[in-house]
């Protein structure tokens, strides 16, 4: 079985930071991809940033204020968001695309619990 634990949300200021860290664990035996989705109120969700081979995707309202970053050895992905926005307030997702292993092999799609991220104005 595979979990996804997020941390670091929290309530912040207009052009204030915080970082995000999601910590995969379980029978891994290797992760294809980890990204970061959003859902505000009244919204649908919606990818925010993503890291595969290397590779980095954003949307277009966070380029430029927000990274993406992985450690392979820990499983983990983090979020660093920079000059955050009243709009960037949102439930912010954790997500991966994991083989694992339970006797079987598998491919899976795994979310975290989510995080609040609240930017006051």
């Amino acid at each position: 079985q595979v979990q996804l634990v997020e941390s670091g949300g929290g309530l912040v200021q207009a052009g204030g930071s915080l970082r995000l860290s999601c910590a995969a664990s379980g029978s891994i035996v290797s992760i294809n991809a980890m990204g970061w989705y959003r859902q505000a109120p009244g919204k649908q969700r919606e990818l925010v940033a993503r890291i595969a081979r290397g590779s980095t995707t954003y949307a277009d309202s966070v380029k430029g204020r927000f990274t993406i970053s992985r450690d392979n050895a820990k499983n983990t992905v983090y979020l660093q968001m920079n000059s955050l926005k009243p709009e960037d307030t949102a439930v912010y997702y954790c997500n991966s695309n994991i083989i694992s292993s339970a006797g079987t092999l598998r491919v899976g799609d795994y979310w975290g619990q989510g995080t609040q991220v609240t930017v006051s104005s």
